[in-house]
């Protein structure tokens, strides 16, 4: 038998057995090796004391000290892979519960003190070590003699250890000897280091003498079964985890083993249960009130309620001795408790009627609240329909503004077309008269009058004689003198003091026809329009608005409102209006009844009515609307400088629309600017004229007496009299703004003294003193001075 131990431990598969003395006799330990199961709760073994004095543990040490100590040890020693067999002193220094096995007679008989070997405590150890046994004849017949032919037989069992058939002896504990099981991985590395040590001899020589004939491979213990061993399982990984596996269970083969752990299991069992019985009472308490907070428990008392504690008997005190009251005391004592009772109920009463006061408060609080609910909601769907009926406007005036521009353009370009056909005429005039008495202007370098021009059909147009032209123009200007003079019937003192505006009749149709066709799309732009509120702004909403929600109204400016979008009907009426042609007031138009009607509420029928919340709509409509588009028609060629009467007209423009809007306001500088313009326009031109005689009379000789300059000059000379004369007219009206009286003086030393000067004798001198006359003394010039002081 141990022949084959050592086969088999120099195969590298088992550790070889120790054996002990011959006087004492060798024991074999059994351990249960188990599986871990994940799901069941490991309970380790207790530990053995070091010492090996006592083999059962002793009734101070709990078992919760025990397991603690074997986790200390299994932490230092780690988890080691055993036989079933064995023993040593190893064994004992591990501890733990074993059985002992006794043995034959002939393994007795077997001692290794006759027959030393030395054999390794360790795999590494037969591996590597150079100490080899000698294995002679002698020592093989006799270790076979001993070896016994057949097993020991079968001794009862006992069914707690139904695995086990060996008989137990109950020997002293410091001859139990434990074999060290190899781990898998020394195991495997032994393996490894066996092959390595076997491919580098050449020699190929076994490390031991095989008693086999053939050699043949270690296939086990069992080379029969198809099971594989625990140790040769890879990846299990049960000495990682042993501490949490029952892997380190060992089974209990003696009495006293089982005995001891019978007591260690009822030990466990009763810690476990002081365990549940030592329950902490406030989380019994929290437990308890969560249950009956989730309805489980209905009125039952909680268990956790201590027991209330045992009353000892107090005998009841006896009453102090109490005087018989007399009736003083008890009237005294019955008044204070009546006037006590009054003083109540007159409070309580005054508390009722309080509260009676408070609910009446609060119902028609209630009331107020409805009624403004009501209200509210009432409004929140007036606006609504409202902000619809603004969005349709907007929608309405964001079609038609588009259409009303183009026609104010349109209206502007036909008054700039008349104007410019006047004034272009006018300009010849003062072209004739000046090449009279100054002469004519050379040629200009890009007309050349030797070259011939042709017609659409290639004939020859013949040239025009400058001279022939001064002669027709001249004709047809005498023509509308007479004209003028007869629908007038009054003669006139002088020819160049009319404004001679008129227009061929021709162009005169022609410009009357376009201000139909204009007047005739101003009215179908409202042609497609069916709603009244959009025919006339004074039926929409706002008077609705104002009336049922004035605070809303007048927090939200609403008179602006009413402003900017009535500005389109205002503006669609005063297209094709030339303010000064034409003598309307304001108060002719619609826009204006409308808008005085719509500030003023109450009865149209009551003059003396005052304005509303909203002030004068009127005014603000003037200083929006009317002054821009006003200064844009007088801008446009409305206005003849030259003419008493546009001036006459423009002056009461100006005067109507002051007592229309606020004194001082800035809007009204806009219309001044317009008139001025003009004036500047009319005298710029004038003067580019005369500079331009005036500098080709000088590089010319002298020319002869015509006796056409005397009349020439003197037209020349009116009509600039005329233009100051108009022009001081308006700064007298207007004031001085806008550098009126420097436009005065430009007329005056430019235009006036200079041509007058030259035809002093013959009529200069009049003119200089008629001018001289009509200028107030702060804008009399040093050239009107110096040339009356000195003639």
């Amino acid at each position: 038998m141990n022949l084959m131990m050592v086969d088999e431990f120099r195969a590298g598969e088992i550790t070889d057995a120790t054996a002990t003395d011959s006087d004492s006799a060798s024991h074999l330990m059994f351990k249960q090796r188990t599986k871990s199961k994940p799901a069941q709760r490991t309970r380790p073994s207790s530990p053995e004391e070091e010492d090996n004095e006592s083999a059962t543990v002793t009734a101070e040490e709990s078992p919760s000290t025990l397991v603690k100590k074997f986790k200390d040890k299994t932490k230092r020693n780690g988890p080691k892979s055993r036989l079933s067999f064995g023993g040593g002193e190893d064994e004992d220094e591990e501890g733990g519960e074993a059985f002992r096995v006794k043995k034959s007679k002939l393994s007795r008989k077997l001692t290794l003190g006759k027959h030393p070997v030395n054999i390794p405590t360790n795999l590494d150890q037969a591996t590597i070590s150079a100490s080899r046994p000698t294995y002679d004849q002698a020592y093989l017949n006799e270790l076979k003699a001993k070896t016994p032919s057949a097993r020991a037989p079968i001794l009862s069992s006992d069914p707690y250890d139904a695995d086990m058939s060996v008989e137990v002896d109950d020997i002293p504990e410091t001859s139990d000897i434990m074999t060290i099981i190899p781990s898998e991985s020394s195991i495997r590395m032994a393996k490894e280091r066996r092959e390595r040590l076997r491919a580098s001899k050449a020699s190929g020589n076994e490390d031991f003498i095989s008693l086999s004939v053939t050699k043949s491979e270690y296939q086990g213990p069992h080379p029969e079964s198809r099971l594989m061993r625990e140790e040769d399982e890879l990846g299990e990984a049960d000495e990682e985890y042993a501490e949490y596996t029952s892997a380190q269970e060992r089974i209990a083969l003696s009495k006293k083993s089982r005995k001891a752990e019978a007591t260690k299991r009822r030990e466990a069992m009763k810690e476990m249960i002081a365990d549940a019985n030592e329950e902490d009472e406030e989380t019994a308490e929290w437990e308890q009130e969560q249950l009956r907070r989730g309805g489980h428990i209905r009125g039952e008392t909680p268990s956790f309620s201590p027991k209330p504690a045992k009353r000892t008997y107090k005998p009841a005190p006896i009453p102090p001795v109490t005087p018989i009251p007399t009736l003083s005391l008890s009237l005294a004592r019955l008044t204070q408790q009546m006037s006590q009772l009054t003083t109540s109920h007159a409070n309580n009463t005054a508390a009722l009627n309080t509260l009676a006061q408070e609910r009446e408060q609060v119902d028609e609080r209630e009331k107020e609240m409805r009624d403004l609910v009501g209200k509210a909601e009432e409004k929140r769907a007036w606006f609504g329909s409202f902000r619809e009926w603004i969005e349709g406007v907007a929608g309405f005036l964001d079609e038609k503004y588009p259409m009303l521009e183009k026609l104010e353009e349109e209206h502007i370009s036909l008054l700039k077309e008349r104007f410019d056909m006047i004034n272009n005429r006018r300009q010849q005039d003062d072209e004739d008269d000046l090449s009279t008495f100054l002469g004519p202007l050379p040629p200009a370098p890009g007309n050349d009058t030797t070259v011939e021009e042709t017609d659409e059909l290639g004939r020859t147009i013949p040239k025009s004689d400058p001279v022939a032209l001064r002669r027709q123009r001249r004709s047809a200007r005498s023509v509308r003198h007479q004209e003028r003079q007869m629908r007038q019937k009054a003669k006139l003192a002088e020819e160049g003091y009319s404004t001679d505006s008129e227009i061929p009749t021709v162009d005169e149709d022609a410009y009357r026809a376009a201000l139909r066709s204009v007047a005739t799309r101003t009215r179908d732009v409202l042609s497609d329009v069916k709603a009244k509120e959009f025919l006339d702004p004074g039926k929409g909403q706002w008077s609705v608005w104002r009336e049922k929600y004035m605070d809303s109204y007048v927090g939200a400016w609403g008179g602006l409102g009413v402003v900017s979008v009535w500005e389109f009907w205002a503006r669609l009426e005063c297209v094709g209006w030339d303010c000064i042609e034409e003598a309307k007031s304001f108060d002719s138009f619609r826009w204006y009844q409308g808008l005085y009607d719509y500030c003023r509420p109450g009865d149209t029928n009551n003059a003396t009515r005052e304005l509303g919340p909203d002030g004068d709509l009127v005014s603000s409509m003037i200083t929006t609307a009317i002054i821009p588009r006003l200064s844009k028609v007088i801008e446009g060629g409305a206005l003849d400088v030259y003419s008493h009467s546009h001036i006459r007209r423009a002056i009461d423009l100006m005067e109507e629309i002051e007592a229309s809007i606020e004194k001082g306001s800035p809007k009204l500088q806009i219309l001044t600017k317009s008139v001025v313009v003009c004036f500047e326009r009319a005298i710029y031109e004038t003067e580019k004229l005369l500079a331009e005689f005036t500098a080709a009379a000088v590089t010319r000789t002298a020319l002869a007496f015509d006796p056409e300059s005397v009349p020439s000059r003197q037209r020349f000379l009116t009509r600039r009299v005329k233009l100051l004369s108009n022009l001081l007219r308006w700064r007298k009206s207007a004031g001085e703004r806008f550098g009126l009286g420097q436009l005065a003086a430009r007329i005056v030393d430019g235009l006036v003294v200079e041509i007058a000067d030259e035809g002093w004798e013959v009529g200069g001198a009049d003119v200089v003193q008629t001018v001289a006359g009509m200028l107030p003394p702060e804008l009399v010039t040093n050239g009107i001075k110096i040339r009356l002081n000195s003639r």
